[in-house]
């Protein structure tokens, strides 16, 4: 475990005027980062260090205290790091762990090459070369792993036009109009976004950006944008408004919203893959349980009538009888329209 001397600092500002580093994902790389910065200088500023990673001095050093908290297991059980910034000075002694050659497990490399992989497939993809170079190095030091790797890929869903469309919307800062499907509600709706940023989380591609009819940051799934059209008009994001810490989830339910607990047979997996899901649960033979949140059943109801015997909901059970209902009276007028 790595062990840090807290000092006495005075939080500074980012270089680019803003808070840097607002998510997870900044946070790790920073992280990754920080180590082998300071140790190839013997020692650095703090206020220098926050500069060269444009995040203030008091979110430098809540990186130190968690760093402190990190322990590095392979080869040793316990290979511990020395960092101080007392003074105002980081200090990085007994790092020399973090120069062994990292060794992967099979399924270690294996996940890593499958993702690396994915990105590799992304459309218009910038630093192409240098992934594929970075692949078939990985390939060639894995051995094994590679060949147990190529038998899995994952595909991102979403069409190359849109996610090119969109990476040039993003680039040149302009707004778009999208038509796009709301699953928690089974509605198409109508909006102007000014984008933020891409992101890839779980195999799927998202659009973020400030959604000028929910006057909020909003998340959008590629595969569920209908119509996509960029406007002749500068994206105006506002000042106060901050990416999603994706170490949160995509998934952020209502404490109002109804809890719906499906079973899927292997047929109707595919729902779990398309709804936000609370929770997933492995039932064997290919079957699924899954649970969604949602602030209007109705939309459920459809769910469950289109999935047929490929999947019932359990929970709540006023909401099971209601489908079943709904199922008869269905069953009901297909009757009396085939007499």
């Amino acid at each position: 475990m790595s062990k840090a001397t807290p000092g006495k600092t005075t939080p500074g500002k980012t270089a680019a005027g803003k808070a840097g580093g607002t998510t997870s994902t900044d946070r790790l790389g920073r992280l990754l980062a920080l180590v082998p910065y300071v140790v190839n200088r013997d020692s650095v500023a703090l206020d220098q260090a926050a500069a060269a990673f444009g995040v203030t001095e008091k979110q430098l050093i809540d990186d130190l205290n968690l760093l402190w908290c990190v322990e590095l297991r392979a080869p040793d059980p316990y290979c511990p790091i020395d960092l101080s910034y007392e003074g105002g000075e980081i200090i990085v002694t007994e790092a020399e762990s973090i120069a062994r050659p990292l060794r992967l497990k099979v399924d270690e490399a294996s996940a890593l090459l499958v993702a690396l992989r994915m990105l590799a497939g992304i459309p218009d993809l910038q630093d192409r070369d240098a992934l594929s170079r970075v692949i078939a190095k990985l390939e060639g030091a894995a051995g094994a792993a590679a060949a147990v790797s190529s038998k899995v890929s994952v595909e991102v869903d979403a069409r190359g036009d849109t996610l090119t469309t969109l990476r040039d919307a993003v680039a040149r800062g302009r707004r778009v109009h999208l038509g796009y499907y709301v699953p928690a509600r089974d509605e198409n709706t109508e909006r102007d976004v000014d984008p933020m940023r891409l992101l890839v989380v779980e195999g799927n591609t998202y659009l973020e950006g400030w959604c000028r009819r929910a006057e909020a940051v909003r998340v959008f799934r590629l595969d569920r944008i209908r119509d996509l059209t960029v406007l002749d008009v500068a994206a105006q994001v506002p000042d106060d408004a901050e990416p999603i810490d994706l170490d949160a989830g995509l998934f952020r339910p209502s404490p109002d919203d109804v809890r719906v607990t499906l079973d899927l047979t292997p047929q109707g997996r595919w729902v779990a893959d398309y709804y936000p899901c609370e929770s997933v649960e492995e039932l064997g033979e290919g079957r699924l349980r899954i649970v969604l949140r949602t602030p209007d059943t109705r939309w459920v109801r459809g769910l469950a009538l289109r999935l047929g015997d490929e999947g019932r909901v359990v929970e709540p059970r006023e909401l099971a009888a209601e489908i079943r209902s709904d199922a008869v009276r269905a069953l009901g007028q297909y009757d009396a329209t085939t007499r």
